[in-house]
Parts: structure tokens; C-alpha cells; sequence
């Protein structure tokens, strides 16, 4: 037993003699950014499971009942099910970090544009450098004869066509960076996604 021990510890001295000085300093340094990469993936919420964050019969939260709409919260869940198994939470994350589920007074949420060219409680491009997103996946969601961004029932269904164009939810996270190319944008509306759920946001 002492003897494996030994073997043990004096393993990274004989793999640090066969490397030399210059191939140790480099596996020394490739470990290290390793470590710290990790690290920052884990921060940035971005090692979360795919499938925790995507599930389509994710339950309420109570973060959920006393944080989202029971208006918007209706948009997200029927919006959810244009895109076979994408769970409702992710497209109320989307609207809380996007417009507070369209009570923030920012421009371009309820008329306009901001200055990227989105609009909408969803942001969603209307022209400019955000692209013409909603001509691409605009519908009539809840049947009133015109088709709004700033529509909470319109909004969502194209948020829903648009992030199921672009593969989730099982490629979630290349989704959400389509929506928004930004990975600290994708990790928070993953830590909104999990904090609307049962598991992420405290019990029923």
C-alpha cells in the first residue's frame, strides 16, 4: 500500500522528466487554462444540462407564479407548443430578461424600436442590425386579424417558430445565441428558465 502511495506521488515527477522543462511549463499551462475555462463556463451558467433547461412539462415555480403574468404565462405555454418539447419557461426567460414580460419602459417594447432595430416584450428584430426576424416567423397567435410585435400572443408564438428554426430545443444553447449573440445573454435566460421551474425556483 505504501508502495502504490509512493508510485502515486512521484508519478507527476517521472511524467515531468520525460516531458523536459519546456513540455512540462506546456502541459502545465494547458491545465491551467483548462481549469480556469471551466470554471468561467460553470459562472456563466453555461455547463447547465440542456435537458434540464428545456423540458417540456416543466412545472411552475413558486418564482414563476409570483414573478410572470398569468396573461403572459398563458402566451408562453400555448406559444411553447409551436416547437414540439420546448418548455414554456425557456420563452418566459427570453421575456423576463428581455421586457420584465413587457413592463419595461425601455424603448421599442410597447411601440418603436431600440436602437438595434428590435421591438416588442420579446425584442424581436424588425429591421436594422437586429435583422428582419419578425417578418420571418410573424402569425396571427390569437386570431384577431393582425399580426403585432408588440402583441404579447403574436410575440411569443414567433419567438417560439424563431428558436425552433434554429434547433431547440435540442440545441438549445445554439438557439439562444441565434436570439441573441451573446453567451452571457444565453446563461442568464437559462438561470431564468431554472428559476421558473419547480426544481430551480422553490417548491409548488
Amino acid at each position: 500500500m505504501i508502495a502504490l502511495a509512493a508510485s502515486i506521488l512521484l508519478l507527476p515527477l517521472r511524467i515531468a522528466v520525460r516531458l523536459g522543462l519546456r513540455g512540462t511549463l506546456i502541459a502545465v499551462c494547458l491545465l491551467t487554462l483548462a481549469v480556469l475555462s471551466y470554471g468561467v463556463a460553470g459562472d456563466l451558467g453555461l455547463l447547465t444540462p440542456q435537458a434540464d433547461a428545456a423540458g417540456a412539462g416543466a412545472r411552475l415555480s413558486r418564482t414563476a407564479r409570483a414573478d410572470i403574468p398569468a396573461g403572459y404565462l398563458r402566451h408562453y405555454q400555448r406559444a411553447a407548443r409551436r416547437c414540439p418539447g420546448l418548455s414554456w419557461a425557456v420563452l418566459a426567460a427570453i421575456g423576463k430578461v428581455e421586457s420584465d414580460h413587457g413592463c419595461a419602459r425601455l424603448p421599442g417594447v410597447r411601440s418603436g424600436a431600440n436602437r438595434a432595430g428590435a421591438a416588442g416584450p420579446m425584442q424581436l428584430g424588425i429591421g436594422g442590425r437586429a435583422g428582419p426576424t419578425w417578418q420571418h416567423y410573424r402569425l396571427d397567435a390569437n386570431g384577431d386579424g393582425r399580426t403585432s410585435v408588440y402583441d404579447p400572443a403574436d410575440a411569443t408564438a414567433a419567438a417560439a417558430r424563431k428558436l425552433c428554426a434554429d434547433g431547440a430545443p435540442r440545441h438549445l444553447d445554439a438557439a439562444l445565441y441565434a436570439y441573441n449573440p451573446s453567451w452571457s445573454y444565453v446563461a442568464r435566460v437559462k438561470r431564468w428558465t431554472h428559476r421558473y421551474t419547480l426544481r430551480g425556483g422553490g417548491r409548488r
